[in-house]
């Protein structure tokens, strides 16, 4: 019931929405970006991270630091929080955060299977999955040769289980069909993860069907403008758009049968949230498409924070945290490779 949360949230989720609103106020602001922007080599970032919450996973790092060890680190806080809350964490919210999970776990599988194909090392492959996704039987995605294969031997026993169903195939994989079997995954998974929101109701399924309807809404256009070219048809371009969002089904329709990007703006200008994203870019170029959907995405999520008694607010913090470690990756990669110019062509402010 709408209204009644404040009586019994408390109860199972007052300490967890307390640390949450806490760990919070240790995102990185506009000052910190601007000093970051400054810096000349990584063991300054490194300096200037050693003041913020990240100090303790940076300190005890050896010079000359690499990008890659200053995002692994970051991401250690992010799985370190994570693991706390999950601990403490009593149905339905372990379920909640378990979800949230569900995005990694796919990337995951799809980076192994992608890795397997092109013949790369299984252990390299291992080390840049992201931690949040990793399951027991992970390592053996590598010896599957088809879907059927991979959902037997493998996935059968995760929670990726329910989401295969759509897509259980004998085709050989290949560069298209992972991709494919990528966005039907997430397709089942957003879908799952709407239902689950909406059966506990409230502030949660108020907030959470906004986050997740944009969410759903955005690879509806990613999935367009990358398909532009491509041997997908309309129908099975069609069958990757969630059965939700704001675009659902009108929108949907239209995406289906774009041509190019122009069409697709021109779509999108029928609706008041996409329009000022689409007025920013220049016409035919989609390069700086991720950057707009990013900051719209932050502001929504920024939003969340603004209500009480609800767990939106812990999906909200795990993307804000991981877009800040995105704006570092970046930062970093800038200063590392000497192109400072750049540095501001993707940071995303938070606050």
């Amino acid at each position: 019931m709408y209204g009644f949360e404040a009586m019994t949230f408390n109860i199972h989720g007052g300490y967890l929405e307390a640390i949450v609103r806490g760990h919070r106020a240790g995102l990185l602001t506009a000052s910190d970006y601007n000093n970051l922007c400054q810096c000349e080599t990584l063991d300054d970032i490194k300096m200037h991270l050693s003041a913020t919450e990240y100090g303790p996973y940076l300190q005890n790092e050896p010079s000359p630091l690499h990008t890659s060890t200053l995002v692994e680190k970051c991401t250690l806080k992010l799985v370190d929080e994570y693991k706390h809350m999950m601990c403490q964490a009593t149905e339905p919210l372990s379920t909640f955060l378990e979800y949230i999970t569900y995005g990694h776990m796919i990337d995951n599988v799809v980076l192994i299977v992608t890795g397997t194909l092109h013949e790369r090392d299984v252990q390299e492959l291992l080390e840049k999955c992201h931690p949040l996704g990793m399951f027991d039987s992970i390592a053996t995605l590598a010896v599957a040769q088809n879907m059927r294969e991979l959902y037997r031997l493998v996935l059968v026993d995760t929670p990726l289980a329910p989401y295969f169903s759509e897509c259980i195939t004998s085709e050989d994989l290949d560069d298209m069909n992972i991709e494919i079997m990528r966005n039907t995954l997430y397709k089942a998974y957003l879908e799952d993860f709407y239902k689950f929101c909406q059966k506990i109701g409230g502030a949660t399924a108020e907030i959470m069907s906004d986050l997740l309807s944009f969410e759903a809404d955005r690879r509806a256009i990613n999935i367009t403008i990358n398909s532009i070219g491509t041997e997908l048809t309309r129908d099975d371009r069609r069958k990757l758009y969630s059965n939700f969002g704001l675009l659902y089904p009108y929108g949907h329709e239209e995406l289906a049968v774009c041509e190019d990007i122009d069409q697709v703006r021109g779509c999108m200008e029928k609706y008041p949230p996409y329009q000022p994203i689409f007025a920013r870019l220049s016409y035919g170029e989609s390069q700086m498409l991720d950057k707009a959907f990013y900051e719209e995405e932050v502001k929504r999520l920024c939003l969340a924070f603004e209500q009480q008694f609800h767990y939106a607010v812990f999906f909200a913090y795990m993307r804000l945290r991981e877009q800040e470690i995105r704006n570092l990756m970046w930062i970093s990669e800038c200063v590392a490779q000497n192109q400072k110019s750049r540095v501001h062509d993707s940071v995303v402010f938070i606050f």
